[in-house]
């Protein structure tokens, strides 16, 4: 039995349902056109099945943050959500003005509105318990005209936000379709690990991935960690070898220095379980030049090399069960893509299950034509590695104290 309720918990016709969606997209900064309508496709299923169902669908989203050139409204996302829907999604450029009140007010079964872009409200970038949420001013003053809340943002699970967790307090409430699915799929594919289980993980950010692996090899759920992108460059300097004063600048500029000693400790408990390249591709004067790791000259690492690559795809290939989570380089310039690339291939070739987490290993799945191979493309990056280092995500643990709370009432 799940933990927290879901859509077919509830009887939603003619009644308000207030729906968390994550539609944060790719927007052009001169035009305002949204460059991407993945998210608005993903969440489509939960928009429509609850319109279908004759409840007034009410829904709340972001797009990017204060500060960034594509923080904007989100009247274009009604018009792309709208296709996406198949069904009118009107649009009211307020959040919970005396106009967005009267907006909801007047709608009729069936009908969607989607309201402004939730991260107007100063108070949603605040980081707070979800008992603190529900004392907000969105959240006191919706409240009366909703019945029930449906958050479907998985992307957004791993924050604790006024519109993520504050309503889970106030109205009875359930997981969409895309929350519920990611839950689930993730979910059972960490509790029925087949073995060998190898984790891929690259990208950026060192530290999430840097936890995830001592997670998944100290509870035993993976064989294999993979290590690339910045998390390998900080493993091969932790192993011993001398990555230059260039990369280990660049890794402590992005205040992961204290990461090293980390990795160390890591090797030194697992060992061979933790498999990091022994070549890599640096960048001189603009091109690609794969050197072994005892001979890395004083220039930027931008992808692994070749001849690990050959064991990693080996080792992938060979793998039951495979999670993978950022891209192996820079994987934005051609020469610097065979990293990610071949790693996608060899996720894609194997028979195992795989699952990819979001954002850019998941994009870049995709535009290589191999979204269809792989067994689950998860719609959060975050979300997904908090799901894998064992983290628990504030939006789901709010989502099952509103069941407790709300339990036969």
């Amino acid at each position: 039995m799940a933990k927290f309720n879901t859509i077919d918990d509830f009887d939603v016709n003619g009644k308000t349902v207030l729906v968390r969606i994550d539609i944060n997209s790719p927007v052009d900064p001169i035009s305002g056109i949204i460059l991407d309508d993945t998210r608005m496709k993903l969440h489509a299923e939960t928009i429509k099945e609850l319109s279908m169902k004759g409840a007034k669908t009410v829904i709340m989203a972001h797009q990017s943050r204060p500060g960034k050139n594509d923080f904007t409204t989100l009247e274009q996302h009604a018009t792309v959500l709208s296709k996406a829907v198949g069904l009118e999604v009107k649009y009211v450029d307020s959040i919970f003005s005396s106009k967005a009140r009267e907006s909801i007010i007047a709608l009729e079964p069936g009908q969607i509105l989607l309201l402004e872009n939730v991260r107007f409200f100063s108070e949603e970038q605040l980081k707070r318990s979800a008992d603190e949420e529900a004392t907000s001013v969105l959240v006191k003053t919706l409240t009366p005209l909703v019945d029930y809340f449906v958050n479907d943002a998985f992307a957004a699970a791993h924050r604790s936000q006024t519109s993520l967790v504050g309503f889970t307090r106030t109205v009875p409430s359930a997981a969409g379709r895309v929350m519920e699915k990611e839950l689930t799929v993730i979910g059972n594919a960490l509790e029925n690990v087949q073995h060998p289980c190898v984790f891929a993980l690259g990208g950026m950010k060192a530290d999430d991935s840097i936890t995830v692996t001592e997670n998944v090899l100290e509870n035993g759920t993976a064989d294999y960690v993979l290590v690339s992108g910045l998390v390998a460059n900080i493993f091969i300097w932790a192993a011993g070898y001398d990555i230059k004063s260039t990369n280990k600048n660049f890794i402590e500029s992005r205040g992961y220095l204290d990461m090293v000693d980390k990795c160390r400790d890591l090797i030194e408990r697992f060992g061979d379980k933790i498999v990091y390249p022994s070549d890599v591709a640096v960048s001189v004067q603009g091109d690609r030049a794969d050197v072994t790791i005892e001979n890395i000259p004083d220039a930027s690492i931008f992808d692994i090399g070749r001849e690990s690559l050959i064991k990693y795809s080996k080792i992938l290939r060979e793998a039951k069960t495979i999670f993978a989570n950022g891209p192996a380089g820079v994987f934005e310039d051609p020469k610097f893509a065979i990293g990610t690339e071949d790693i996608i291939n060899a996720i894609a070739s194997s028979k195992g299950f795989s699952i990819i987490g979001g954002g850019h290993i998941a994009a870049a799945t995709v535009n290589l034509g191999y979204g269809d191979k792989m067994d689950h493309i998860s719609s959060g990056g975050g979300a997904s590695i908090d799901m894998l280092a064992g983290n628990p995500l504030p939006a789901v643990v709010a989502l099952e104290e509103s069941k407790e709370l709300f339990e036969g009432k």
